[in-house]
């Protein structure tokens, strides 16, 4: 009887089918696959809708942006050129209703644009609130505001209404539906109002103060485009053009770029941890499903069939089992990455272009490099079974893979999955972070284990607590791998929880009840007094009062400071933004001085905050420039302060400890728990209409809304993490069931009633259950012990609840898988288990 390879591939293929010998195997591929295609249809989607629309981000071909106005001499040079210009100017501001609509007023985000906006893509507009976008060329006309949605419903108003921003009234015009230049961060969660740049000056809203983004924005052919580029460059390297950069292709990033990027690289770490935990599930399933095939082997051999065409035969039924799982987890990787569109929805812009094939290509390459690395070597060995085993059961046994198999197979794994990765210090990060876990978690494990079977007093202990102790510790090896395995998915599950509920808590009970909620900044020298007075007729009594002005740190101890000279990305971005400075004799109260002294009236002295110190580099008795509108100040550190930011005081990176700065140009900044008279926020901001004032509870309420669309995106790729976790498990338990079957057996030959069969069986997966729960939640307290203390800035007791519910989950799950994988065992008749072992 000589079947051809193929053949016999195929029979067996659906022999082993039908007795779901490979359903493990195809569940763990089939996850791995779903949970990496997810991603990468996600990410690949956005990917292509950034390049699509990549013009359009910009706004043009070429974006100098600056925190002052453009010089005139790269205007001149784009002019000279032949190039198209815009101008648009961003900053945060008060919109407010007029009386006679409420008097309302909310935090904005502001655009002024001259003709001609956007050189690329379109503005689209609505008439009507609710009515469809329509693209337009137009900006709005002078003594109009064009305005978001969201503006109309939070002050009460309606298109054709009076907007008051600063001293000018704008007629609300149009509704904004979409803006392609918007990009992303901290004050594209405000609504927008976009004027015509010749209403600004009306406004009075530009104050020497006011941080302001301005931006030049050119397009036109690629070779002048270049040449400008190229002029900037030099222009760059001035130390007066401090402040500037280069938005382009080719030169930078957006910050919608940015915030998408992050959050495709933290998913993508959760789908690679789903992926090492499917590798170890397929290893444990292939060697179970091997060690079922021993017998089948020999007789195959008997038959005439040579080890060869054994082996091609196993080999072709991998590949096409590989194939078909691979193919099923394209299929709901495809569909699961709709819900992360829908997670995600406001940070992701509709009408994503459609994806790629190079996803599926990719899933379908790691799992049949999943299944045929980590699957094959095992199952290959059944053509090297000897005939004899027919009528000897003790030759031919399994033997343990060579590491250089094993080696090649987790280094041709580990490099698809930097591939998949996208990122080689996240994939690096990923597949060293779960080593290292899992070597933790099989320590700790093995050392319970052996502790286990030395604390058990089988004298005194229930009989099936010493079965089950026996029944661990002979298989410690399975033992470790199931803990380990189902402590790293619990491990992420349990951290996340923390995260939302306990840590975040925490967090917002740090912050003192009296804690102030409003910020208000540009507040006028002329103001002052007034301002003052009607915070103290309100009954603000305690309240955060500052001047505070501009700087740039242009020398340290007389060398000019680069960009170039910082490693540190951090430290790169501090050196080119101008800092908000402070002045006061006195120290301010929250500040802890933690290095030299504070004096009052101290000239030529300042006072750092002790982070920005590290970061920088910087030490007593170092003297620091700052160029503060032209004016030049030097002075020598003298003190180091620890500023608690979480604190919601008003804070300062640097502080001058004297009363005045007369050469400065100034404004205050207001820093007060809201007095709960109603309509005080709409009263101050109507009195003075030309200040900030920035209400810290919806702010943070806005940005918790982000982050827990992410963590509920995050949550749900972490169920793929369990479910493989869970796989492993499964695989694990239901690798040693014959050999629990047949221990059973002999047990139930000697006595042993089905009750307490089911007591040890329980027992000893409750027991891994138990300490894979216990590992994973006390190692989630420390991670996030850590995250309060060095991220969050506070103290964090953690309930000790947390270590008990972990392990009373892990004993559920465990309990859960063990029973299905394990249901038939008991069922078996005594003797059909012992016979089946003799034979």
């Amino acid at each position: 009887m000589n079947f051809s390879f193929a053949r016999l591939a195929w029979r067996t293929l659906l022999r082993d089918l039908r007795a779901g010998e490979l359903r493990l195997l195809m569940v763990a591929v089939t996850l791995a696959v779903a949970a990496l295609t997810a991603v990468g249809f996600f990410a690949d989607r956005l990917q292509g809708g950034l390049q699509r629309d990549a013009l359009q981000l910009l706004g043009g071909d070429f974006v100098v942006a600056s925190d002052h106005a453009t010089p005139d001499a790269i205007v001149e040079r784009a002019r000279a050129l032949g190039l198209a210009m815009v101008r648009t100017a961003n900053f945060p501001t008060m919109a407010r209703a007029d009386d006679a609509q409420g008097g309302a007023s909310r935090l904005v985000a502001f655009k002024s644009v001259t003709p001609g906006y956007p050189l690329r893509g379109s503005v689209s507009v609505a008439e009507a609130l609710n009515a469809p976008g329509q693209p337009t060329r137009e900006i709005p006309a002078r003594g109009e505001v064009w305005v978001d949605a969201s503006l109309l419903d939070s002050l009460g108003l309606k298109l054709g209404d009076p907007l008051l921003l600063g001293d000018a009234s704008l007629r609300i015009a149009r509704i904004i539906t979409l803006e392609p230049d918007r990009g992303a961060g901290f004050m594209s969660f405000s609504p927008r109002v976009m004027v015509n740049d010749a209403d600004v000056a009306a406004t009075g809203l530009v104050q020497p103060a006011s941080r302001i983004t301005y931006r030049l924005v050119v397009a036109g052919a690629a070779a002048p485009v270049r040449q400008l580029q190229a002029f900037v460059d030099e222009q760059l390297q001035q130390p007066d053009m401090r402040g500037m950069r280069v938005e382009s292709l080719d030169s930078g990033r957006t910050d919608m770029q940015q915030t998408l990027e992050r959050a495709q690289n933290f998913l993508s770490l959760v789908a690679l941890l789903a992926a090492m935990l499917s590798a170890v599930a397929v290893a444990l399933a292939a060697r179970a499903f091997a060690a079922s095939h021993l017998d089948a082997s020999a007789m195959l051999r008997v038959l005439g069939q040579s080890q060869r065409r054994i082996a091609a035969s196993y080999t072709a039924e991998f590949a096409l089992v590989g194939l078909l799982a691979s193919l099923l987890g394209v299929v709901l990787g495809f569909a699961v990455h709709y819900v992360f569109v829908y997670l995600l929805s406001g940070l992701v812009t509709a009408g994503l272009p459609a994806a790629s094939v190079w996803p599926a290509l990719l899933g379908v390459g790691v799992g049949m490099t999943l299944l045929l690395a980590f699957g094959l070597p095992p199952v290959l060995q059944l053509a090297q079974v000897p005939p004899l085993r027919v009528i000897r059961r003790d030759v031919g046994a399994l033997r343990p893979a060579s590491l250089a198999v094993l080696g090649l197979g987790v280094a041709g794994f580990a490099a698809l999955l930097l591939v998949v990765s996208r990122d080689l210090r996240l994939g690096l990060i990923a597949i060293g972070g779960f080593a290292a876990a899992v070597l933790v978690f099989a320590l700790l494990s093995w050392l319970a284990v052996r502790l286990l079977r030395r604390t058990v007093n089988e004298a005194t202990a229930p009989r099936w607590l010493v079965l089950a102790t026996r029944q661990i510790s002979a298989r410690p090896a399975y033992a470790v791998v199931q803990v380990s395995s189902l402590a790293v998915g619990l491990l992420a599950l349990v951290l996340l929880v923390l995260l939302r509920t306990d840590l975040i808590a925490s967090w917002r009970e740090a912050t003192p009840p009296d804690a102030p909620n409003r910020f208000v900044i540009n507040v006028q020298p002329d103001q002052a007094q007034d301002f003052r007075a009607m915070l103290e007729g309100a009954g603000v009594a305690r309240y955060d009062w500052y001047p505070m002005f501009r700087g740039r740190l242009v020398a340290i101890n007389g060398k000019a400071v680069k960009e170039d000279h910082y490693e540190d990305e951090r430290a790169q971005r501090l050196v080119e933004r101008e800092f908000n400075l402070s002045n006061s004799a006195v120290q301010p109260p929250h500040n802890l001085v933690v290095a030299g002294e504070w004096k009052e009236g101290e000239s030529g002295a300042i006072s750092v905050e002790d982070g920005l110190a590290k970061t920088l580099g910087l030490k007593l008795g170092d003297t620091l420039r700052f160029d503060m509108g032209g004016v030049q100040s030097e002075a020598r550190i003298t003190s180091l302060r620890k500023v608690d930011w979480g604190s919601l005081h008003a804070n300062f990176f640097v502080m001058y400890p004297v009363d005045a700065m007369p050469d400065v140009a100034i404004t205050y900044l207001a820093a007060y728990r809201a007095p709960e008279t109603p309509g005080f926020d709409n009263a101050l901001v109507r009195r003075f209409p030309n200040v900030t004032n920035v209400d810290m509870g919806a702010t943070l309420a806005q940005i918790q809304g982000v982050l827990d669309q992410v963590i509920r995106a995050v949550e749900f790729l972490f169920a793929f993490t369990l479910a493989a976790g869970l796989v492993v498990l499964f695989a694990a338990v239901t690798a040693t069931r014959e050999e629990r079957a047949r221990e059973f057996a002999i047990m139930r030959a000697l006595g042993a009633g089905s009750r307490l069969l089911r007591q040890v069986q329980r027992a000893e997966l409750a027991g891994v259950g138990l300490l894979a729960g216990l590992l994973a939640s006390s190692a989630a307290v420390a991670v996030g012990w850590a995250l309060a203390r060095y991220v969050f800035g506070f103290t964090w007791a953690p309930s000790p609840w947390v270590p008990l519910a972990g392990s009373v989950a892990g004993a559920l799950l465990a309990l859960l898988a063990g029973w299905w994988g394990l249901r038939d065992v008991l069922a078996r008749p005594v003797v059909e288990t012992l016979r089946s072992a003799a034979e």
